[in-house]
């Protein structure tokens, strides 16, 4: 792997200077060490299932708060996770349409055949129900970064928690943590016509923690390039109340509306001419996507006794999808429905001996109809039906797990999970091609960890993961009218992934509390994923098979440093090596029987070496207006398009900066607040994210899609109560 030197001393520097701020720490109070710091950390954590402290589990985990994204649009996931290591969040067109990967999984979920505004191998979670669908595909229409209020992210291989499609996990909740009533209104206006208004609204029931919550978004955007205009609704609506002294009910309703249009790859001759322009085939074909869902689901937590809990999730999840695409018209009904029931068990065996036993089991269900219909002359549903299809898919899972804890130091934990996936499809036009297909997988998990003291922990955990195809993987031709002997790819197994870790993390005050610095915190963690059957393209993507191995090394650090007046300096590097074990492919040789290219000790594709992110803040307290100013640089550095290695994508390098003033005016409780956001500050040309194994007309590949330029955000807030 490589840096650019101008980073060296940066990445050299950083870890180093801990070193002697923990020393310095050791000398003060061990007592107010740990008091001070426990207070600078947000302990709990719900995305772990078993456990509910950070610092408790062998993995790598980062919790982000609402704090953390203010003085940012919000308008995607981007805007959240830059700062978390490991996670490479790449907005394609400046709207909800995001491309996620942790620490490689998920790179290959970009591109045309891949799916436009869907991410795979990660597992998303809304108020800790899935957004992800049985087949490992997550679309983003529920989540809105002005509904949320915190995201959890677990990087490391996180399958024998959840199942398939878990090499990271991705926790979302939009339940507020209040003491009173509050209301608030915000109104945004940016370059190329963004407009937002984001309403929330919410209360405290009873004195137990119970609250009762609704936001309502509304997002247009005009789009900077050609055919990249988006318009999106979302609601939120929820309950979490305690019913009686040993039962915790939360009831969740959320619904989207989402309409993005697709402006696609350029070549890099266009994008020198004119970054703003469309692909033409796009933009001839009005390619988008008009997605209607709703979810409503529960959850309820009951205690018997002080030492056992059961806990249950039911949800319904309604889809009504329609999209341009590929010269159809394609019309899905969808409905996603499913749940899980776990036990757990806490127990004191010794003095010295605690015990803690997880059992669950996950349930998951899809199923719909899909239409295709030719374009009409006006690109939309012409009278013509092409094709008629049913695709179900059905997911199982198992779960133990058991943590083990000696002195309140030594952690060992030891787990394992069972999943069964299986898709049905059925053609109402060609029922010869019918079929259905089962993969089946056991994960296990093993970690241990030492606790030095409540917030300073080291672990070391191996853990397996699980990937089924997703349901375009499945279907064995994307272009229209090859799918002629099966409906499911016979030549495709899971992705079976074994990941290797040891970390640590630590929050570190620094002195008596009175000098400039006042306390480091870190979170630092090395990796190795062996993966096996990796999914990649065949015939530039129309079929897909698995090949042979691959191998992926890598080291994530995040420091925080906080320091007298108000000054907050943030930083996130990610360093790895992504490369194909074995991968030969005879689709590249066309007419040439025999002819195989051997891609073996080349990068996989999609996934940097390095990408980083700095934030400084200042905000001092005593600032008039509550006064504060950020500004950050993030980089990504280039990454290869194509598994052949021969589509580059460069490095780049983006300034941000931002103005906030929290108190502009303050009348009978009712406070006015106000952003100014400036994005690629300097203006600088890049490409934001790219289409993956891309195809190439004319000689020309069509990769890249252009980064947002300099970008301006105005934003005004009336809140109250909070």
């Amino acid at each position: 792997m490589s840096l650019p030197r101008r980073f060296l001393p940066a990445a050299v520097v950083l870890p180093l200077a801990a070193a002697p701020l923990v020393a310095q720490s050791t000398k003060a109070d061990s007592a107010r060490r740990d008091s001070v710091a426990q207070s600078l950390t947000p302990f709990s954590v719900r995305a772990t299932r078993s456990t509910s402290n950070i610092f408790a589990a062998p993995l790598a985990i980062t919790r982000v708060e609402r704090s953390q994204w203010a003085n940012r649009a919000g308008f995607g996931l981007n805007d959240a996770l830059g700062a978390v290591p490991g996670a490479l969040v790449q907005s394609r067109y400046g709207t909800s349409d995001v491309r996620i990967v942790i620490r490689g999984f998920g790179a290959r979920g970009a591109g045309d055949r891949s799916n436009a505004g869907t991410s795979r191998g990660v597992r998303v979670l809304l108020d800790g129900m899935p957004e992800t669908e049985p087949d490992g595909r997550t679309a983003f229409d529920n989540i809105d970064l002005g509904a949320t209020e915190s995201i959890e992210v677990i990087r490391s291989n996180a399958s024998s928690l959840w199942g398939n499609a878990a090499g990271g996990v991705i926790s979302v909740s939009t339940v507020p943590n209040v003491d009173q009533p509050y209301s608030s209104m915000q109104f945004q206006r940016g370059s190329f016509g963004l407009q937002r208004i984001i309403a929330q609204t919410g209360a405290p029931i009873g004195t137990r923690g119970g609250v009762a919550y609704t936001s309502f978004t509304n997002t247009t955007f005009d789009g900077w390039r050609t055919n990249s205009d988006a318009r999106r609704v979302t609601f939120n609506a929820g309950v979490v109340a305690p019913v009686g002294d040993a039962t915790r009910l939360r009831v969740h309703l959320t619904g989207a509306n989402n309409l993005f249009h697709i402006p696609g790859p350029l070549s890099a001759q266009e994008v020198a001419a004119n970054p703003r322009q469309a692909n033409a085939t796009y933009n001839g074909r009005d390619e988008r996507r008009y997605n209607r869902l709703a979810r409503v689901g529960a959850s309820i937590e009951h205690d018997f006794g002080d030492n056992q809990m059961v806990s249950a999730v039911a949800y319904i999840n309604p889809k009504y999808l329609q999209r341009s695409e590929r010269g159809t018209f394609r019309d899905f009904t969808r409905y996603h429905g499913g749940g899980n029931v776990a036990y757990n068990r806490a127990d004191v065996l010794s003095p010295t001996l605690r015990n803690r036993l997880t059992v669950g089991v996950d349930q998951a269900y899809q199923d719909g109809a899909i239409l295709f219909y030719n374009l009409s002359p006006t690109n939309g549903r012409s009278t013509t039906l092409r094709d008629n299809k049913k695709e179900g898919a059905y997911n199982s899972g198992l779960f133990v797990e058991n943590e083990l804890l000696v002195n309140d130091k030594l952690g060992l934990t030891l787990g394992a999970r069972g999943d069964a996936i299986s898709y049905y499809y059925q053609n109402y036009l060609n029922p010869k091609t019918n079929a259905s297909k089962r993969f089946a997988q056991v994960t296990p998990k093993l970690g241990t960890s030492w606790r030095f003291s409540p917030t300073h922990q080291v672990y070391a955990s191996f853990g397996g993961g699980v990937e089924a195809p997703a349901g375009n993987e499945t279907d064995p031709a994307s272009t229209f009218g090859q799918d002629t002997v099966t409906a499911l790819n016979p030549l495709l197994e899971p992705i079976r992934s074994f990941t290797y870790e040891v970390g640590t993390k630590h929050v570190v005050p620094v002195g008596d509390g009175n000098g400039f610095l006042q306390s480091v915190s870190y979170d630092a963690a090395a990796y190795l994923t062996d993966v096996r059957n990796e999914i990649v393209p065949y015939r530039g993507g129309r079929f897909y098979f698995t090949a042979g191995s691959a191998r992926r090394v890598g080291t994530e650090l995040g420091v925080r440093l906080h320091a007298a007046h108000g000054l907050r300096f943030e930083n996130a590097l990610t360093l790895s090596r992504n490369t194909y074990e074995d991968y030969r492919v005879d689709s590249v040789h066309y007419g040439n029987v025999g002819a195989f290219a051997n891609y073996r000790g080349n990068r996989i594709v999609g996934v940097p070496d390095w990408f980083y992110q700095s934030n400084l803040t200042w905000q001092p307290s005593s600032a008039p207006l509550g006064l504060s100013v950020q500004t950050g640089l993030q980089g990504t550095g280039g990454y290869w398009a194509d598994d052949a290695n021969s589509v580059r994508i460069a490095e780049a390098h983006i300034v941000n900066a931002s103005v906030r003033a929290d108190r502009i005016l303050t009348v009978g409780g009712a406070r006015l607040s106000g952003l100014v956001a400036v994005e690629n500050l300097t203006d600088r040309a890049w490409i934001g994210s790219a289409f993956l194994n891309p195809d190439v007309v004319n000689g020309r590949p069509l990769a890249y899609e252009p980064g947002m330029p300099r970008t301006v955000m105005v934003s005004f807030s009336v809140s109250r109560g909070r």
